[in-house]
Parts: structure tokens; C-alpha cells; sequence
């Protein structure tokens, strides 16, 4: 079958064996896998064994619609046994497309808990999303967000955007801090207004030094600074505003389940329930065999790409 790995020649499309059935494993045959910020960082680091994605959705053999929550934790480590299978001790070894064989690919087996059931009527090329609202349900629920907050979100990349369609959603205030016009624009379909003055939880999807600048000035006294995005490398907290401001800070991991569920269903929930969401964020779609294409329109961002979707 076909499936995008990062080779010697660069992203390239490439014929693998048929996915392994694992114990309790379920095929999915994909749909749409988005092409994500951690894709491109780690690409970087150039050929990679194993296929990419880890923003899924499909079909099972059995007909139903699904996203996959992308995590095969080993589940006897101190942090599954408690509950926190996210924190597995395995780390990325965990996770599909950036140690296992992800979706980016006609098929993939997993685990039937991985499964998260679309709600009717949600279209499978939009669930590749469940996967970064995901992301962000957690962190808003580590940074204990809750209605009537001042919120102001720094980047209006996939992250970035859905934490402000995910805080209005809860009934925030939303202000905005985008790098480019046409970000701002989506942001402004999702309720977002500029950013400007203090608010009680900022949340930095920018994924960087100057992100977490803009976004430790943002906040008021007081307040909370939610870090939604993965960082690569060293990037410097700004730590005398911090200190003065008394800001906490919060540096969420994926997802995971607490007392309220599992944050993806919940993400598939709120995502079916309002279609705008994908129609905004979601501006590229490629078929598997224009993967290349796909990877240089999601690392464009001033081209006007958001979400890259790929659909096998």
C-alpha cells in the first residue's frame, strides 16, 4: 500500500507492506490525515523509518466513521496505571507518525481504543481536526478556562485558531494575535477581535520566543499562560514579566482522559457541532500521491495555507 515517509529525496510516496493486525487491532482505512506543524519540524531532521501522520480519520471494515487517537501506550508504567496513559513511559515511542507507523497511508491498525466515533453527520475529511481540538480541549482544561474569561490567543495556526473557536465556544471573550492577514481573517469567522489590552488566560500557539513575549504582555496579573503548541528546542520564557505579573504557566501534553472524559470525544463533539470550524481552518486538500505538494503548501504559511489535509 502507499505511505508518505520522509526519505533520502524528501517527502516522498512510497509502496510499504500492509499494515500488521495487532492483538484487539482494527484496519482503518484513512480519509484524511492532516499535515501538521510537528510534521514540518521534524522532518527536518531528514530521513525517518517510519510513515507519517498523526491526524487521522476513516472508515473501519465494519463501516463506521472514526478519528484515532494516535497514542499505543504500553500500559503498565506508572503513568497509564494512573490514568495518565498521554504520559506514557514509552514517550514518542507511543505515538503513531512519530515513532509507529502513522496515517498518513491508505491503512493503519490500531488498538480499538484508539477509536473516537464521529458523531452523525460529521464529515470523515474534517474528523483529521479531532486530533489538534483535541490538543487544545486539554490544555483548557489544565489551565482551567471557564466562561466570561478574557482570553487572547497569540498564533492563528490550526492550534491557535481552534483555541479560539474552542474558548468562544465556552463563552469567552476572544482577542487574536496573527502573523498574517488572511489568519486574522479566519479568526474573525470564529469570533476572534484583535488583540489588544490584559485577559485572564493567554494561550501561545505561536511556538516562540517571541510568541511567549507578545503573550507574557498580554496577560494580566495574575493570570495564566497556557503554552498549547509543541517547542522545539530551547525557547526562553519571559521571566521577569512573568515574575511580576505572578503569571502561571501551563505546559499541557496532547491529551487524555479526566473526570468530564476523553478529550477527543469531546473534540469530535464540539466539532460536529459547529461545520464552520473546518470550513475555516481546513484550506488545502491533496490527494496521497501529491503528498510533496502537500508539505511545501502547509509550510507556506504566507501562501495562505492553514490546514493541509491529505485524503487517500
Amino acid at each position: 500500500m502507499r505511505a508518505v515517509r520522509n526519505t533520502a529525496e524528501g517527502i516522498s510516496v512510497v509502496e510499504v507492506p500492509e499494515p500488521e493486525a495487532r492483538e484487539n487491532g482494527v484496519r482503518v482505512n484513512v480519509r484524511a490525515a492532516g499535515v501538521c506543524a510537528s510534521d514540518l519540524a521534524m522532518i527536518q531532521a531528514g530521513p525517518l523509518p517510519f510513515t507519517l501522520g498523526h491526524e487521522i480519520a476513516g472508515i473501519t471494515e465494519d463501516g463506521r466513521s472514526v478519528a484515532v487517537e494516535p497514542i499505543i501506550p504500553c500500559g503498565t508504567c506508572d503513568q497509564c496505571t494512573m490514568g495518565a496513559y498521554h504520559r506514557c513511559r514509552l514517550g514518542a515511542g507511543s505515538n503513531l507518525g512519530f515513532a509507529l507507523d502513522g496515517g498518513m497511508a491508505d491503512a493503519v491498525v490500531v488498538p480499538e481504543r484508539c477509536l473516537v466515533p464521529l458523531p452523525a453527520g460529521f464529515p470523515v475529511g474534517d474528523a483529521c481536526l479531532v486530533e489538534p481540538m483535541a490538543v487544545v480541549l486539554h490544555g483548557l482544561h489544565l489551565a482551567r478556562a471557564e466562561a466570561g474569561m478574557r482570553v487572547a490567543v497569540v498564533g492563528a495556526g490550526t492550534v491557535g485558531l481552534l483555541a479560539v473557536a474552542a474558548t468562544r465556544a465556552l463563552g469567552c471573550d476572544v482577542a487574536l494575535l496573527a502573523r498574517h492577514p488572511q489568519q486574522m481573517a479566519a479568526g474573525e469567522r470564529l469570533g476572534a477581535t484583535a488583540a489588544s489590552g490584559e485577559h485572564d488566560l493567554v494561550i501561545d500557539a505561536a511556538t516562540t520566543a517571541e510568541g511567549l513575549v507578545a503573550a507574557a504582555g498580554l496577560a494580566a496579573p495574575g493570570g495564566t499562560l497556557l503554552a498549547a503548541a509543541i517547542y522545539f528546542g530551547i525557547v526562553p520564557v519571559p521571566g521577569l514579566m512573568a515574575l511580576m505579573k505572578e503569571l502561571r504557566v501551563v505546559f499541557p501534553y496532547t491529551y487524555g482522559r479526566h473526570s468530564g472524559g476523553r478529550d477527543f470525544d469531546h473534540a469530535a463533539t464540539m466539532l460536529a457541532a459547529q461545520p464552520d470550524i473546518a470550513a475555516t481552518i481546513i484550506t488545502h486538500r491533496f490527494p496521497l500521491d501529491d503528498a510533496p505538494a502537500a508539505f511545501r503548501a502547509a509550510a507556506d504559511r504566507a501562501g495562505g495555507a492553514i490546514k493541509v489535509a491529505l485524503e487517500p
